[in-house]
């Protein structure tokens, strides 16, 4: 098996632009729906993070989310559309970072079309609650780790390769993204 000394590392840094960086952005977040959602306008009684599901991602690469109108979130974001975005793969040592801005509505038919049931458990009106509002982020930059082995054994090699036996193993890969 082949080792690399860290000057070897850049054999791994892949940047990628515009199709390559969605389709990265798109592998990563479809196999973890739940990321942190970062804002930067902070309320005095919020973190600025909290646990989001990605409702959808779409063709052009922005992510959806369903939202409260009335959270500190959606003010947040009405104050300071900068938001950022923090991935990890549950089973993958896959993570991704986003920086990009983020839009509040309340457009009924992007609503519908994001919808599921157990959305109900936060709305007590459904889908059609008036407190229901849709925020789409558009990314324009952001960072990737990738393994292509993926899981927990994977993690570890890079772990004791990297900063025991100054080494790594060619199964990982990493860049920063322009979208």
């Amino acid at each position: 098996m082949a080792t690399f000394k860290r000057s070897d590392l850049d054999n791994q840094h892949d940047d990628l632009q515009g199709k390559d960086a969605l389709d990265k952005v798109r592998e990563i977040a479809e196999k973890n729906r739940v990321c942190f959602f970062v804002t930067h306008a902070l309320d005095k009684n919020s973190s600025g993070a909290r646990p989001m599901t990605v409702a959808d991602v779409d063709d052009q690469g922005s992510l959806w989310f369903i939202s409260a109108i009335d959270t500190h979130k959606d003010q947040e974001v009405q104050q300071d559309s900068d938001v950022s975005l923090y991935f990890q793969a549950p089973d993958q040592a896959d993570f991704l970072e986003l920086r990009g801005r983020a839009f509040v509505s309340q457009d009924k038919a992007r609503i519908q079309q994001l919808w599921e049931p157990r959305m109900n458990a936060w709305f007590d009106g459904g889908k059609d609650d008036p407190r229901v509002s849709v925020i789409k982020v558009v990314p324009d930059e952001g960072y990737y780790w990738d393994t292509y082995k993926g899981g927990f054994a994977s993690g570890v090699r890079m772990l004791v390769g990297t900063f025991l036996l100054q080494e790594t193993h060619p199964d990982s890969a990493e860049g920063q993204l322009r979208i």
